[in-house]
């Protein structure tokens, strides 16, 4: 099964929102107990529009949903620190 674009997008979204909450340990204490989180992202409606149905799919009864707007991320930045390529002509 491939992965949508959709799919993908969320994968990210949700390792960098489980970053933030590493890093701002006070952020935690606002978050409900057993929070169904629905993440948004500013500026992009086909992405919220598809999140949002697919975190309300799994909602239990009376379970608090915490939506979580993200307005700004830094540029991505690649880890590697050394890089050595080989070109090969066939």
């Amino acid at each position: 099964m491939s992965l949508s674009t959709l799919e993908i997008k969320h994968g990210m979204l949700i390792r960098e929102f489980n970053k933030y909450v590493r890093e701002h340990p006070r952020f935690v204490a606002k978050i409900p107990k057993n929070a169904r989180v629905i993440l948004q992202l500013e500026g992009d409606e086909e992405f919220n529009r598809w999140s949002e149905r697919l975190g309300l799919l799994h909602l239990k009864d009376n379970q608090p949903v915490l939506y979580v707007n993200i307005k700004k991320m830094r540029q991505d930045r690649s880890r590697i620190q050394k890089l050595e390529l080989d070109v090969t002509h066939v």
